[in-house]
């Protein structure tokens, strides 16, 4: 993907302060089928806490696992409430953004950079006996592309995630692992709700599980990736849900002035943020996708992978 030039920096305006001994660690050892080589960095806070919840964080182009690591709060974050930050790397040399166009990457278990990224979870779930009902992603950019990759083509996988200034998934679908869509990322890609639940569910062939929760944020203003997909992704996650498109709540200014919280169908299950004057540099709302992924939660309370989410239809 040769645009999504900007290096983001409000993610390099706080490193994070580590009180403890843990650091950002590369695995290189094999951890399952990795086939486009995806980078595969980890941080396990010194304290655990009991069958621990694991937070991905795919980077945004032009930036790479290191980064998103010291330009967020989520490595700190870790060691205060004991869960586990994956940070994986892109293998895409050129300008390090994700593989979200392939057929592999949007097809479970079927290869691209996703799968890369499912077997680091697995791994991680296996090597330190992580809770499989509390598995999360957020990204931002690129990232946030991946993010809609992950929640779409493997529902079995991940509890739930939270995009910022991304596209619907398999906005970007191509003939290959690094197409760059111009039709998609300047808002020309536009489809029923239908057409584009019936591409999530085609990144899963036979599943009849339940979905993932849903969280995304966009600006109005963003000058990379149009608002349309903004718009665009509100009718697919909605289609996949099985939710109408009226939102059954609205919140004016928040997390931020300006900003409109919608929910849409029963259990908060879907949220969709629409940051007004905001340009693809969007603000990252840690708090507000550490609320939603409950994070924070350490008792028997905490959220169960499967209760109470849409089946898929």
């Amino acid at each position: 993907m040769h645009s999504l030039r900007s290096a983001l920096p409000w993610l390099l305006a706080a490193a994070p302060y580590l009180s403890n001994g843990a650091s950002l660690q590369q695995i290189t050892s094999d951890f399952g089928p990795n086939p486009r080589n995806v980078g595969f960095f980890i941080y396990v806070p010194d304290q655990l806490a009991p069958r621990p919840p694991i937070l991905v964080s795919p980077h945004w182009c032009h930036g790479d696992a290191r980064a998103f690591y010291s330009g967020s709060q989520y490595a700190t974050l870790a060691s205060k409430h004991g869960f586990i930050a994956i940070y994986p790397d892109s293998p895409n040399t050129a300008d390090k953004c994700w593989d979200v166009s392939s057929n592999e990457t949007l097809t479970h278990d079927a290869g691209g950079d996703s799968l890369g990224i499912a077997s680091m979870v697995r791994w991680t779930l296996d090597k330190h006996g992580g809770d499989p009902g509390r598995v999360f992603v957020t990204g931002v950019s690129s990232g946030a592309m991946m993010t809609s990759v992950l929640v779409g083509a493997y529902p079995d996988l991940f509890a739930a995630g939270s995009a910022f200034a991304g596209v619907p998934y398999g906005c970007f679908a191509g003939n290959g692992y690094g197409v760059w869509s111009d039709a998609c990322a300047t808002g020309k890609v536009k489809k029923p709700g239908i057409e584009w639940a019936a591409m999530v569910k085609a990144g899963y062939p036979g599943y009849e599980g339940w979905r993932p929760k849903m969280q995304i944020f966009h600006g109005t203003d963003d000058e990379v990736l149009d608002y349309v997909n903004f718009e665009e992704e509100v009718k697919e996650w909605n289609a996949v849900f099985g939710f109408s498109e009226t939102p059954t709540s609205t919140t004016l200014d928040t997390p931020v002035k300006g900003w409109t919280k919608s929910v849409y169908g029963d259990s908060d299950w879907f949220q969709a943020y629409s940051a007004a004057g905001v340009s693809h540099n969007i603000q990252n709302q840690e708090a507000t996708a550490m609320e939603w992924f409950d994070l924070a939660c350490t008792g028997e309370d905490c959220f169960k992978w499967g209760q109470g989410g849409p089946a898929a239809t």
